[in-house]
């Protein structure tokens, strides 16, 4: 069995110190307040969720409770299609997240033309640009994760900003 608390490669920025200004960048990109910080937390939440991930499931639930979130929206978030918790606009920012991360049927788009108008029936312009770098943020580092195997901390969410 492999020991699940040892990190696999030191801190990524302690290596790589560009890495900071490239992560600073996209959370500001993110923060821009075109979608509800919640939002982009849900969505990162399922992100890790999909990829099997434990830190980034721990880090962005922690996102979550320290925005006051309820237990049952976090608990929720794996089953969010038939959960009662969620509004449209939420579904359509989890379903943006679960096309782009999950291979789709083949002959499909990921991204149909019917999802990408269901998204933007409930945001503008800037807000779906905003959501695309969302789940392109947490792709990113979606590879630092799965590879570098950080130890799950909740102590980020005290440097969440809003």
């Amino acid at each position: 069995m492999t020991n699940t608390t040892t990190p696999r490669m030191p801190n990524p920025i302690d290596l790589v110190p560009e890495l900071a200004d490239v992560s600073a960048s996209l959370f500001r990109a993110t923060g821009n307040r075109s979608v509800p910080r919640a939002t982009i937390s849900l969505l990162q939440l399922r992100a890790g969720q999909i990829v099997g991930n434990t830190y980034l499931t721990v880090l962005h639930s922690s996102f979550l409770r320290k925005a006051g979130e309820s237990e049952e929206r976090i608990t929720a978030v794996a089953s969010w299609q038939d959960a009662p918790y969620f509004t449209e606009a939420e579904r359509a920012a989890l379903a943006l997240t679960e096309a782009v991360l999950q291979p789709a049927p083949h002959g499909t788009e990921r991204v149909t033309d019917e999802l990408y108008a269901e998204a933007a029936k409930h945001y503008d312009d800037k807000a779906l640009a905003t959501l695309t770098i969302a789940i392109g943020q947490v792709n990113f580092f979606i590879a630092l994760a799965v590879i570098g195997k950080p130890t799950p901390v909740s102590s980020l969410a005290d440097q969440q900003w809003d």
